[in-house]
């Protein structure tokens, strides 16, 4: 049953997109339409972060279906740790959109002095010691120095969770920075801002509190095997399927839209992580990389890269050089959704070697 609040958002959510035609509810035919009534029955509503992939439907697909087993369904690790993780990684990826959504999530499932020290960035703060070790490891989960990350505060048992969780938001965080607007929230004087947010903490503790079977996405893309790189996913089946489903499409759409050079490019610089660019849309070094391609290769070159290594710094102009190239809806949709993924699931290789060369936790 489609609720009030549901209804109330379907006008809005479309007004966050960038970049690309939203498809509203109204117009959603086929697979569009089965994601976006899961959405609505599982999550509450149809969210933008998810709502933004409907120009490619195989991959709006993907998208929903990593969120929804990893992050709504019940399993081993409580929701309040589950958005604690989404909250500390989308501060690292500079994604203020998802800082503000899943920040007010946790701030509507705990209570006192905890409840917005993560969307504020103060961790260290944190005064539940597992709650704060968490967030650490998910707040430096994405660095390329093993150094500079925090051991996983977590038994083995809990990784297909708890790394699923951080490889969906190292995801979405990148999409959401390419194509989504700045804040969910309307502009707004400071006092009416804090008002908003404490309503909006309350209409999460309750679309946190849906119950959400696992393994209802299964149905939305066809099986697929596991990947090697993925394997931290393996042990429950729908986990395992939902990431095994989503890598196949996400790959498939990247095979149509990315060249197999950029495609090439953009791993060679995933295995060996460079520092970001200077300055928003490029930078010299990046610059020095893209200019060895073919120059009509080069503009999806830079949206590439910049998608999966500086999300953030990428520009209404790097969008339009792509666009001015011949590429649709679909193609820019698939490009970045294939350039996100590859960034999340190298940091997911690195979070899950960590995690067997730490000792075991009992």
């Amino acid at each position: 049953m489609v609720t009030l609040f549901a209804r109330a958002t379907r006008r809005v959510s479309v007004t966050h997109i960038r970049h690309v035609a939203p498809v509203s509810l109204r117009a959603a035919t086929g697979l569009t339409a089965r994601v976006y009534g899961q959405m609505e029955a599982d999550f509450g509503m149809v969210a933008p972060p998810v709502m933004l992939h409907a120009p490619a439907p195989d991959t709006l697909a993907a998208c929903w279906s990593i969120l929804r087993e990893t992050v709504l369904a019940p399993g081993l690790v409580g929701r309040s740790a589950k958005e604690a993780v989404a909250a500390a990684v989308s501060l690292a990826n500079r994604c203020p959109y998802c800082v503000e959504v899943h920040g007010a999530a946790l701030a509507g499932l705990i209570r006192g002095p905890d409840a917005w020290a993560v969307a504020g960035d103060r961790v260290g703060d944190l005064t539940d010691p597992g709650v704060r070790e968490l967030a650490r490891w998910a707040r430096a989960s994405g660095s390329p120095s093993a150094q500079a990350r925090y051991p996983a505060p977590f038994p083995p048992v809990q990784a297909p969770e708890l790394i699923g969780v951080a490889v969906t938001f190292h995801y979405i965080n990148r999409m959401v920075n390419v194509f989504l607007r700045d804040s969910p929230l309307p502009p707004a004087p400071a006092p009416v801002l804090r008002v908003v947010r404490r309503v909006a903490a309350r209409l999460m503790r309750g679309m946190a509190s849906r119950h959400s079977a696992p393994g209802r996405s299964g149905d939305l893309l066809p099986d697929a095997p596991l990947a090697a790189d993925l394997s931290w996913a393996a042990g429950p089946p729908h986990i395992a399927g939902a990431v095994a489903r989503a890598a196949a499409a996400i790959d498939a759409g990247g095979a149509r839209s990315v060249p197999d050079r950029i495609r090439r490019l953009v791993l060679a610089q995933l295995a060996n992580r460079m520092p970001e660019p200077a300055v928003p849309g490029g930078g010299a070094r990046w610059e020095s990389a893209v200019a060895e391609l073919p120059e009509g290769e080069r503009p999806a070159a830079r949206l590439a890269l910049l998608t999966a290594l500086a999300s953030y710094r990428v520009t209404d102009a790097v969008i339009e050089d792509f666009r001015g190239q011949g590429h649709d809806d679909r193609a820019i949709i698939e490009l970045t959704s294939w350039a996100s993924f590859a960034a999340a699931r190298q940091i997911g290789t690195e979070l899950h070697r960590d995690l067997d060369s730490a000792p075991s936790m009992r």
